[in-house]
């Protein structure tokens, strides 16, 4: 293999087109695989048995949904917008494939006599391009909701709007803690820089300086932020059948709501694997495996979708185990707590970088012991002021300081204490 070979701008167009189509088929894979794994994990969660009948395992059951989906009268309700109307899926299904082109699934490897990437493209700002084209998926929601006609799916779509914007400030900010250590907005420059191990105490130990580990704080707050952008469950509030039917995917039938439903399935993946490029090392191997022959090449294509499914998993047993919040509560942990957080560690870990900086090379400072120490102090008061701040239960199970009206499940006047009931027989007699 010759060194004109080598080279991530000097791929081929077979090449290109080759990674062009796995990128398009691995996030659609990964939907079509969610329908299935979310029905048999949540089985497992109830004890129940699950999809069992098509196919060995329930394996063919998303291929009947899907037929079944595509076989459906898709209409428009009168009076729609019909471009908006169309337009507003294809848009959720967009950013979900877009997001992918920048995403590292693999190191290094020989294909075809050529050296290549496993990634379509690297951008210098390959960061910025994340956050921007993530924030498309939410005109899609909110094009679907004001283009029907139905008011259950506008309130939908606003109450989207709402929620993207609350987590994407947090969401954002804990990005930007990640940006600040790994000096790049690179992905493959960021997952490169967790390939390297933490120095403890002056002891070089084997334990890959994953960001998860440095970067506790910003990873619980966009773990958290990541379930309300996927819109799903303790966080679906655009949906919530329970108060607006459908939510913004009232009025959709068929293909066009087909293509919302694996539009949420394949941002699940996209925020997966963002996440685990970000801050689980992305195609590194974990420890004890790091640095070993299985470690870099194809094998790192292995890693990645282990730790995309290992996220997978996790917003499948949350959703199966949490209860859906309130829309005020929703609205205060993305504002009154995330947002806060999210505010005062990047302040904190700003001050640390630039000292670390100005420090001598081998000192207390530079050693990853003092950043590991500084993220369990800040935890630890970041849980002191929540416990703090928390409304005490039992001032909320203390009976009404008017002991008349208490005694009443409804509030009545003073002037007249009968019941209403007993008040609509008097008045009917």
């Amino acid at each position: 293999m010759s060194e004109d070979n080598i080279g991530v701008w000097g791929d081929p167009w077979w090449l290109v087109l080759v990674k062009v189509i796995v990128i398009f088929c691995i996030p659609l894979f990964f939907a079509i695989f969610c329908v299935w794994f979310e029905r048999r994990i949540l089985a497992f969660l109830q004890q129940r048995v699950g999809p069992n009948m098509a196919g060995p395992a329930g394996l063919l059951q998303p291929f009947s949904d899907g037929i079944k989906t595509i076989m459906k009268e898709d209409f428009a309700p009168n009076n729609v917008d019909k471009f908006v109307f169309t337009l507003a899926p294809m848009l959720t299904g967009l950013a979900a494939f877009t997001t992918w082109a920048v995403i590292p699934i693999g190191g290094r490897v020989s294909m075809g006599g050529h050296y290549t990437q496993l990634q379509l493209g690297d951008l210098p700002v390959a960061v910025l391009f994340i956050l921007a084209v993530a924030s498309i998926g939410t005109y899609g929601i909110v094009l679907a909701g004001w283009a029907s006609t139905s008011r259950y799916s506008l309130l939908g779509g606003l109450r989207s709007a709402a929620q993207m914007i609350s987590y994407e400030v947090s969401m954002g900010l804990a990005i930007v803690c990640v940006v600040l250590v790994s000096r790049t907005m690179s992905t493959v420059g960021i997952v490169n820089h967790q390939a390297t191990t933490l120095t403890l105490f002056g002891w070089d130990s084997p334990f890959p300086a994953h960001n998860f580990v440095l970067l506790t704080p910003a990873f619980c707050i966009y773990v958290v932020a990541m379930l309300a952008e996927a819109n799903r469950a303790p966080f679906d509030m655009p949906e919530c059948e329970s108060e607006l039917v459908g939510g913004y995917s009232t009025d959709y039938s068929g293909f066009r709501f087909a293509l919302f439903y694996l539009g949420e399935y394949m941002n699940m993946t996209t925020l997966s694997a963002i996440c685990a490029t970000l801050f689980l090392g992305g195609f590194n191997a974990p420890w004890p495996l790091n640095n070993t022959a299985i470690d870099g090449g194809w094998w790192g294509l292995l890693w990645f979708l282990l730790k995309v499914i290992l996220f997978l998993f996790f917003f499948i047993w949350v959703r199966g185990t949490v209860p859906r919040y309130r829309y005020d509560q929703l609205m205060a942990i993305g504002w009154k707590t995330l947002l806060p957080l999210s505010i005062g560690w990047l302040v904190l870990l700003g001050i640390y970088q630039k000292a670390r900086a100005m420090a001598d090379p081998g000192t207390w400072l530079t050693d990853n012991a003092t950043a590991i120490g500084l993220v369990l102090i800040y935890l630890a008061i970041s849980a002191l002021v929540l416990y703090c701040q928390r409304r005490p239960v039992d001032s909320m199970l203390k009976p009404a300081a008017d002991t008349f009206n208490a005694t009443y499940p409804l509030p009545i006047f003073k002037d007249n204490p009968a019941p209403a009931g007993k008040q609509r027989k008097e008045k009917l007699s």
